[in-house]
């Protein structure tokens, strides 16, 4: 069985590295760094998303706001809620929770988030300045995977690493990172040829496709480290039995549905040197990593 990669245990480290800096600025500026955070619509996700990154922001002092609106909020509408943020001086990230409601340009609106408060890190100066190797805010699920390798004591120059996945969020800037530390990329796709073989190729493995354990032993090579970034929602038997040992269907059973990574558990758990779990991998770093961007960001702003 292999290493697992506790992401609790690295996002707590984190968050009281996160500490003291913002009891700094509070002494430096007379206040702490902001963060708005814009919720469109009654996704229950994005509630809980929201909740969790408001509920972090308050354990760590740092001031925040929800701005709350119903799901028929026009993208001219939103745009003007986005630049009177930009203008506020005591809010240092917003954050434009996705998705947003089908009427809304999204594209417009992540782009109108001032870069210099773009927590996320999706704006295409924040990609430019990642992609060219510069100081900037970085996206926080990829930057969160690199501190889970970097803290754990795996080494990452000069291993193949390969992504499964190439989204914009997720795979693209996890791609970059790997490559600032050295290591040898490679990203794959659906149209990827033999994708087991490329996968099994891998030092490091980061699964970031968005399919309910589709990385199975075919595609682990034993002692790999493999970082698992799906987040899927088992809800039929059928699929349960597909992906599940006899324990965790009996888990299943009781609550009528689990969640899963893009990683089979039970084979990554065999063959892997180290893994993320999911729940309690990746997923934690993610807000820890937000929080860490929206300091950055007061920093640099003074």
């Amino acid at each position: 069985m292999g290493e697992i990669l506790n992401g609790n245990l690295i996002r707590d480290q984190i968050k009281a590295e996160c500490k003291p800096r913002v009891i700094q600025m509070v002494a430096k500026c007379g206040r702490a760094p902001g963060l708005a955070v814009v919720l469109v619509g009654d996704n229950p996700a994005s509630a809980v998303y929201v909740r969790n990154k408001t509920k972090t922001a308050e354990e760590l002092g740092i001031h925040h706001e929800t701005i709350t609106r119903d799901a028929s909020l026009s993208t001219h509408e939103l745009l003007a809620i986005i630049a009177e943020l930009n203008a506020r001086a005591d809010i240092d990230g917003i954050l434009v929770q996705l998705p947003l409601p089908p009427q809304i340009d999204a594209q417009k609106a992540l782009l109108a988030v001032a870069p210099e408060k773009d927590v996320d890190g999706f704006h295409p100066c924040n990609v430019g300045l990642l992609s060219t190797g510069r100081p900037g805010l970085r996206p926080c699920t990829p930057s969160g995977v690199i501190e889970i390798l970097k803290r754990s004591g795996i080494s990452i120059a000069g291993k193949d690493a390969v992504v499964v996945g190439r989204s914009d969020i997720v795979g693209k800037p996890m791609a970059m990172l790997l490559l600032q530390e050295n290591a040898t990329v490679t990203v794959c796709h659906s149209r990827t040829h033999d994708l087991p073989k490329v996968c099994r190729g891998a030092e490091i493995l980061v699964a970031a496709i968005g399919r309910a354990a589709m990385i199975d032993e075919n595609y682990i090579r034993a002692g790999a480290v493999v970082i698992d970034v799906g987040m899927n929602t088992v809800r039929t038997h059928e699929e349960a039995e597909r992906i599940f040992d006899a324990s965790r269907l009996a888990d299943f059973d009781k609550r009528g549905s689990l969640l899963v990574g893009d990683v089979k558990p039970g084979d990554m758990a065999r063959l892997a040197s180290a893994y993320t779990p999911v729940p309690g991998g990746v997923g934690p770093l993610t807000i820890a990593m937000l929080m860490r961007n929206t300091i950055e960001a007061a920093e640099r702003r003074g």
